[in-house]
């Protein structure tokens, strides 16, 4: 963190602290106030989204949860990951909000050990993606499953429990290798009908796996399904779970790093599949990049009859080049991804290395923004539609 001046530092909404004649980081809550321009009451994709202090909002690959009355979207706090810094991800961050719009800042949930270069928790010894938390009725806790990339290579999870949303969280286990695989972008589920749990996840490189998870929540039992086996790019991550009439439904993206690719939605009878694809997610999108987005999470609004946001990350910003509309450089991508993967590994044209310098480079995720769009239905299959801006009173 050398690089990272005071001025730097304070501009992102953290307090600089000196312990020992070392730099310390530590993310502060931002104060509860509405933001001069005035409350917002409708969604603006892809716009830069401002918390009730004015500051841009760092909760990435997040989930939404509600507890009582009010809503909590908690994700990667990725304020200091600037593409020039080791900081991968600065802790989980938590927000509260009783409209979806307007969210006040509650600081960090999980923060990061930066006494421990082994810990899984460390911002520059390994990399933390995706928090996902489920509540065990059963125990009465809080349980956050997190994906820790390994500077070795490895994917692995570690757990935590809390006794309230805000935490203080406890890690359970780490180093956790679910079924023995190298597990990465994943989701966690339970079945409102008897509390079982599930975690959808990427078996690397090769497959979407969905394992049951045991009764507190923070193992796996050792039954689970294989689903969608492709080669990269075709390889399915960032599954996104949701229920809707008694089907199942999985959103997941293809593999090209942070740059985006087509979505691709399946339906099942059962957790367990087996599941048919129905196609693109984002149908209307020409440049084949699901409106330059991810999807990291799926939430059905609990006050609407038929609601279902799906939420996304737009990790790598605008993208506004006529390469990038037309879906020429979506194709390039892919076609660049499959080779550089493939077994003997093929020669890329001059436009192919350019386009995977976009998956290998580093990016700039302290500025990505957030794509959340409802999701409609054309008989039972969903798709998503563009909307500049949306409110949920549209919606009944």
């Amino acid at each position: 963190m050398a690089d990272m001046t005071k001025r730097t530092v304070l501009a992102n909404g953290a307090a600089l602290a000196l312990v020992g004649g070392a730099k310390v980081l530590a993310a502060q809550p931002s104060q509860t106030s509405p933001p001069a321009s005035g409350a917002p009451d409708r969604f603006r994709p892809g716009q830069v989204w401002r918390d009730t202090a004015g500051k841009p909002i760092q909760a990435h690959g997040g989930s939404l949860i509600q507890v009582g009355e009010r809503f909590y979207w908690y994700g990667e706090n990725k304020e200091f990951t600037t593409g020039k810094t080791k900081v991968w991800t600065w802790g989980v961050r938590c927000y509260t909000s009783t409209d979806l719009y307007n969210w006040d800042d509650l600081g960090l949930i999980i923060a990061p050990d930066e006494a421990d270069p082994k810990s899984p928790l460390s911002p520059t010894g390994a990399m933390l993606d995706r928090p996902h938390i489920l509540y065990n009725r059963r125990d009465k806790t809080f349980v956050c499953w997190i994906k820790i990339m390994e500077r070795t290579g490895a994917q692995t999870r570690t757990v935590l429990v809390a006794d309230k949303i805000t935490g203080p969280y406890r890690i359970v286990r780490r180093d956790l290798k679910p079924l023995g695989m190298n597990a990465g972008d994943f989701d966690l589920c339970i079945s409102p009908d008897d509390g079982k749990a599930y975690m959808y996840f990427e078996r690397v490189h090769s497959e979407l796996i969905c394992a049951d998870l045991t009764e507190d929540y923070t193992d796996v039992t050792g039954y689970y399904s294989t689903h969608f086996p492709a080669h990269p790019p075709l390889t399915r991550e960032g599954p996104a779970y949701f229920k809707r009439r008694g089907k199942h439904y999985l959103a997941t993206s293809g593999m090209t790093g942070y740059f985006p690719n087509p979505s691709e939605i399946a339906v099942a009878d059962t957790f367990h599949g087996p599941f048919q694809v129905l196609g693109d997610l984002h149908p209307s999108d020409r440049s084949r990049s699901s409106f330059n987005s991810q999807i990291c999470s799926i939430f059905k609004h609990p006050g609407k009859k038929d609601l279902y946001i799906a939420l996304a990350d737009r990790w790598m910003g605008p993208q506004e080049s006529p390469a990038f509309l037309s879906g020429e450089t979506s194709t390039t991508l892919r076609r660049a991804v499959a080779k550089a993967t493939a077994e003997p590994r093929q020669t890329l044209t001059p436009d192919e290395q350019q386009a995977m310098g976009l998956v290998m480079g580093k990016v700039d995720t302290s500025q990505a923004r957030y794509v959340w769009l409802p999701i409609t239905f054309q008989k039972d299959r969903p798709v998503i539609a563009w909307r500049d801006s949306w409110s949920l009173d549209e919606f009944d």
